[in-house]
């Protein structure tokens, strides 16, 4: 990661976590204009979707409260 992108990074964080999935789908929206790059990303995140899903349903992964999720990382990361 270069500097300027671990700076980008470093400052993403602080925002709530709201804020931060609003730059993820504008960052992701920035791949509009490349199509094979949208296709790729949006097969990638199905079959991710798709595996957690059946992860859970095997009882290989839990389900966490998204509140409480939140919490925990905005605590992590606010320091």
């Amino acid at each position: 990661m270069t500097s300027k992108v671990q700076q980008l990074f470093h400052d993403a964080l602080a925002l709530s976590p709201l804020e931060r999935a609003a730059l993820i789908e504008e960052l992701m929206r920035s791949f509009d204009g490349d199509p094979a790059a949208h296709a790729a990303i949006q097969a990638a995140w199905v079959a991710e979707s798709q595996d957690r899903i059946a992860a859970y349903q095997r009882g290989e992964i839990p389900a966490r409260d998204a509140d409480e999720l939140f919490t925990e990382l905005d605590r992590k990361y606010s320091a």
